[in-house]
């Protein structure tokens, strides 16, 4: 058991999650794959702001996470989102990395500067284009011989562990053995997770965080032009592709991934997109008479052996429980980053956990997981369904390659 001594934990005082907004997240190599994840984080940026009626100039910091060098640009990546989202260029930017829990973190370090008075309101913002991982060589600056040519694939090359010498993937399988998860147990989860996401789709629950994706220019004073140019025949991205009808039998007839359990099938959709939240303080909400979305109580961030990196939910959990002094009885819905199917499903057996109250609108297996985006897109889907469903807490939560885990603690206010 991992206690509070061992885990990064903050109980936050004075924070709300104002409002929250994704783009769409889009299969890898479709629709966004030429577009910048500066250019989509400053997309989800402005929509946020627009959406919550706030003034820009009342942003004080913004925390932005990308995990990809998958730009040029990508070094001023929150600098530029805030610039260009309206943020002043007095007021300071700084970049997130917690791999696949970087928008969990970025929404805690917003909520830290809020919670202690530092700002009034912060931009959280997460942004990845897997499509635009780059084909890289690390040594070619210092010369190489005839022959030697040797490029490689970052994307594939980055979710190898050297540390563990295993795969994200084998992680997985590592959990599928010692929680002795079938492969059917995990299809029939990855079919559940697809029809929760159809369901939440056609039902138009998705819809109300997401906004579209057009040919766009964003004009700053002061600042070169920069913008989103679609494919041509493309004139606006509107929905999530991945989602799709995912029956048991199709799921079951897919061959493994790592030799095991996984399959292309039962794991997080490669996607591009990014997302938006504002955490505020009291005091502002209650001045500008706006109304939250939730209250942020606690963070929690953990450590777990490499080799079964996936199970990092369950000890970010526990200890983000005891630092707000709840239990998990008291938790009304909880996200778990659906990275693998097995990795979900040996959290649920560690914990103990209701399948019911979990990823309930799907997950990433459906949805997608575009790394530095997912904590956002989480912590926001999670407040929509607390406010949906009238209940009072949520927990969301993902695991970290090289073996970590996060989770954040969020109340409905009206519940």
């Amino acid at each position: 058991m991992t206690h509070t001594k061992d885990a990064l934990c903050i109980r936050f005082e004075d924070a709300y999650l104002l409002d929250g907004v994704r783009t769409p997240f889009v299969d890898y190599r479709g629709a966004l794959a030429d577009v910048s994840p500066i250019d989509l984080g400053i997309k989800a940026a402005r929509a946020v702001i627009d959406r919550a009626g706030v003034d820009a100039g009342d942003i004080g910091t913004t925390v932005a996470g990308s995990m990809a060098q998958a730009s040029f640009d990508a070094y001023v990546t929150p600098r530029h989102i805030g610039l260009y989202a309206g943020v002043p260029v007095a007021r300071p930017a700084h970049l997130v990395q917690r791999i696949c829990g970087t928008g969990i973190e970025v929404l805690a370090q917003a909520a830290d500067a809020v919670s202690l008075g530092r700002v009034d309101m912060a931009l959280g913002v997460g942004a990845e284009s897997m499509s635009r991982n780059p084909i890289a060589a690390y040594t070619h600056r210092n010369g190489f011989n005839m022959g030697q040519v040797a490029f490689k694939d970052f994307l594939w090359e980055a979710l190898i562990d050297p540390a563990a010498s295993v795969s994200m993937g084998d992680t997985a399988e590592n959990l599928a053995k010692q929680y002795d998860i079938p492969r059917e147990e995990v299809d029939r989860f990855a079919e559940q997770s697809f029809n929760r996401a159809i369901a939440a789709r056609d039902n138009g629950f998705l819809a109300g965080e997401i906004v579209p994706v057009t040919n766009e220019t964003f004009e700053v004073e002061g600042l070169n032009p920069r913008g989103i140019k679609l494919p041509k025949k493309v004139e606006s991205v509107e929905v999530d592709s991945h989602i799709r009808v995912s029956s048991y039998e199709v799921l079951s007839k897919l061959r493994p991934a790592f030799g095991g359990v996984q399959t292309g099938g039962n794991s997080s959709a490669i996607v591009d997109g990014a997302a938006a939240a504002l955490v505020a303080s009291g005091s502002y909400i209650k001045a500008k008479g706006k109304k939250p979305m939730a209250r942020i109580l606690a963070s929690a961030a953990v450590g777990v052996p490499p080799h079964i990196m996936g199970i990092g939910p369950a000890p970010a959990i526990r200890a983000v429980l005891e630092t707000a002094g709840l239990t998990l009885a008291d938790i009304d819905r909880i996200e778990i980053n659906e990275a693998f199917g097995a990795q979900v499903l040996a959290c649920v057996a560690e914990l103990g956990l209701d399948i019911e109250k979990l990823n309930v609108n799907g997950g990433a297996i459906a949805v997608g997981h575009p790394l530095g985006a997912t904590g956002v897109r989480l912590t926001v889907t999670l407040a929509r369904e607390l406010q949906r469903s009238g209940k009072r807490y949520g927990i969301a939560s993902a695991c970290i390659g090289g073996g970590q885990g996060i989770a954040m603690l969020i109340e409905n206010l009206e519940a």
